[in-house]
């Protein structure tokens, strides 16, 4: 069964990982970005070998976001840059093929061990299972 398992973050932490804290996310320094990438690429070089890993991917900032709609007369809407309603974003995702949710779980929870600054926020993880169709037995 494939996964999707994702981090969540807001434009505050990409601020604060590029040195800019605040009261809502404090200072990174390089060393605590590297380590965090250190980890992150562990963790995926991890999955590739035991063969659950079908992608993964750092998310940029919202504030390079862009979001395409249409008003109430059906004309396109095109918006960028940060949105102030909008308080978390998806930071970075796996797609991972694993034996059960149980095994995901596992994974999940190892994520939430990733190093960071003290006092950062570490939201929880998320995972959903990819629907693959009629018939699906996870649906």
């Amino acid at each position: 069964m494939k996964y999707l398992v994702m981090v969540r973050g807001t434009q505050a932490d990409y601020e604060a990982m590029a040195g800019k804290g605040s009261a809502a996310s404090p200072e990174w320094n390089e060393e605590q970005v590297q380590e965090m990438f250190a980890f992150m690429g562990r963790l995926n070089d991890e999955l590739a070998e035991s063969g659950e890993l079908v992608d993964a991917q750092g998310l940029t900032e919202p504030a390079r976001a862009r979001t395409v709609g249409k008003d109430e007369n059906g004309e396109l809407v095109v918006t960028d840059g940060p949105y102030g309603e909008t308080k978390e974003v998806l930071a970075g995702y796996w797609v991972l093929d694993c034996a059960s949710y149980e095994r995901v779980t596992e994974i999940a929870a190892r994520v939430l061990d990733c190093p960071q600054p003290e006092g950062a926020p570490n939201p929880p993880v998320h995972i959903r299972p990819i629907d693959s169709g009629p018939g699906d037995s996870a649906a």
